[in-house]
């Protein structure tokens, strides 16, 4: 037996509209709702075959990580579009880059990288292959 894929992960954040701002204004992503078996009406971003599910702080879902936190988040992010590319678009929409184009190592091998912060602080990491 063996983990295959990553199907979701779920941040908790400060505030569900101000993060939906930034991860699809700014990274291209997908606000969706769905409702799960419960009935609630949830919020997850969706990129690729991949969605970050988001929980409130203070009004997680259960069940839930043992210290739901904002701004402990550390993601690295796949893109084919050039990283200057995401560094004048970064910089359009008031989003600092803190370090790169860097080199770094991926799951699969070498990346180029640049890091920003999302709206709670969480660690952003743009990067390309190669």
């Amino acid at each position: 037996m063996k983990a295959t894929a990553l199907d979701h992960l779920v941040l908790t954040v400060r505030d569900i509209e101000a993060t939906v701002g930034f991860f699809c204004g700014v990274l291209g992503m997908e606000k969706e709702l769905f409702r799960p078996a419960d009935g609630t009406e949830r919020v997850a971003l969706k990129f690729g075959a991949q969605k970050i599910n988001l929980h409130l702080a203070g009004a997680e879902f259960e069940p839930k990580a043992d210290r739901p936190t904002p701004g402990s988040g550390d993601l690295c992010f796949l893109t084919e579009t050039p990283l200057a590319e995401w560094v004048a678009r970064f910089e359009a929409n008031g989003v600092d880059v803190e370090i790169g184009p860097v080199a770094r190592t991926g799951a699969t091998g070498p990346l180029m990288s640049i890091y920003v912060r999302d709206p709670d602080g969480n660690l952003i990491e743009v990067s390309v292959r190669g």
